[in-house]
């Protein structure tokens, strides 16, 4: 497959993917080589990047605890703290190898650790191949909040090998889905008729890699998102606050990140349909594919409360307004709109209907 070129780093695939970065670590000439892993991608994900780079050089190996919930500044902390211990200087580099919560919280540590070392992600599940190491966004949370803390800073490279996916559960590949589903949704609706009918995600190369495109020609329009790039943020309002509710509460077993942004996409085109005259049939079309997806989510009118209440931290928002991101039509999406509470309840039960 061919590589992917945005502003200052490429997207590579495959056995180019091994090629691009022992010619990078050649060149580069870094004083030592970081690599961030968390337990499951040390076990099965590490021996074999590392037996495909060539030369010696200084390695060290950092591991972090999986999971959303550790996605936070202690466990930055923890990293930059190992990073001194470990004499890292400012021509080191920090290879994060893992899902998103390990490209996002390791693109940060290094774009802050001495003013930004050199990073490069190799995601290993779906959702962090075709999205979250894609586009420059780092970041953490603040306790359930989502991404409170980080900076728009690029990689030297990502390197995309598919080959990772065959460690993950179908819960997980699920996830990721639903990122692709979404490129869809806001830009190509040939794509979305090809995805909703897809039987399974056992052969997704191309698939990754036109997803992949599809996110890069927006970046490369608005690289800090004052505009178009919010596009990519459909389904976000409501499920990053779906998320971050499910995260922090003791009743309710957590949601992964596709799962949360499924449900915020059937809600926000309930809303669509309401404000920005999506057509009813591509409302019941959008519903009725996440739903045979993606099981259904159990909220009490105590719940939505909650989540509503979430929405006030949202990274759209300003001058106190929330600001979400409608669809009028698949590729068709409609940024900056204001939303009522009423209207966003009347969501929630056309979406338990």
């Amino acid at each position: 497959m061919d590589s992917i070129t945005s502003a200052s780093y490429a997207v590579h695939f495959n056995e180019t993917a091994y090629k691009k970065v022992n010619e990078h670590l050649t060149k580069a000439n870094y004083s030592k080589v970081f690599i961030l892993v968390d337990e499951n991608t040390h076990t099965c994900c590490l021996a074999p990047f590392m037996a495909t780079i060539e030369g010696e050089y200084d390695f060290e190996i950092i591991e972090i605890e999986s999971g959303e919930i550790n996605k936070n500044i202690e466990t930055c902390t923890q990293v930059w703290e190992v990073l001194s211990e470990l004499d890292a200087d400012r021509k080191s580099v920090m290879i994060n190898i893992g899902g998103g919560v390990i490209t996002d919280l390791g693109g940060f540590v290094a774009s802050t650790f001495k003013r930004g070392i050199d990073f490069i992600n190799v995601p290993t599940t779906l959702l962090s191949m075709v999205d979250a190491s894609v586009g420059g966004k780092t970041g953490v949370d603040l306790g359930p909040l989502k991404n409170q803390v980080g900076v728009i800073n690029q990689p030297v490279m990502v390197l995309i090998v598919p080959t990772f996916l065959n460690t993950l559960d179908d819960r997980q590949m699920r996830s990721g889905f639903a990122e692709m589903l979404k490129h869809g949704l806001i830009q190509d609706k040939k794509y979305w008729d090809n995805l909703k009918v897809l039987k399974d995600l056992t052969n997704v190369d191309e698939l990754i890699q036109h997803s992949v495109n599809i996110k890069n020609k927006v970046v490369l329009q608005d690289p800090t998102e004052q505009n178009i790039r919010k596009i990519l943020n459909y389904g976000h309002t409501l499920g990053h606050a779906v998320e971050s509710y499910f995260l922090e509460s003791e009743e309710h077993e957590l949601l992964l990140h596709g799962e949360a942004i499924a449900v915020g996409m059937i809600l926000e085109g309930y809303i669509s349909y309401k404000l920005t005259e999506l057509p009813k049939k591509v409302l019941e079309d959008i519903k009725s594919t996440f739903l045979n997806i993606y099981p259904k989510v159990e909220f009490s009118e105590k719940d939505i409360e909650n989540i509503l209440k979430l929405l006030k931290f949202d990274k759209k928002n300003s001058h106190g307004n929330v600001n979400f991101v409608l669809l009028k039509n698949i590729g068709e999406p409609v940024i900056d709109v204001k939303v009522v509470n009423e209207l966003l309840t009347e969501a929630f039960s056309y979406y338990k209907e």
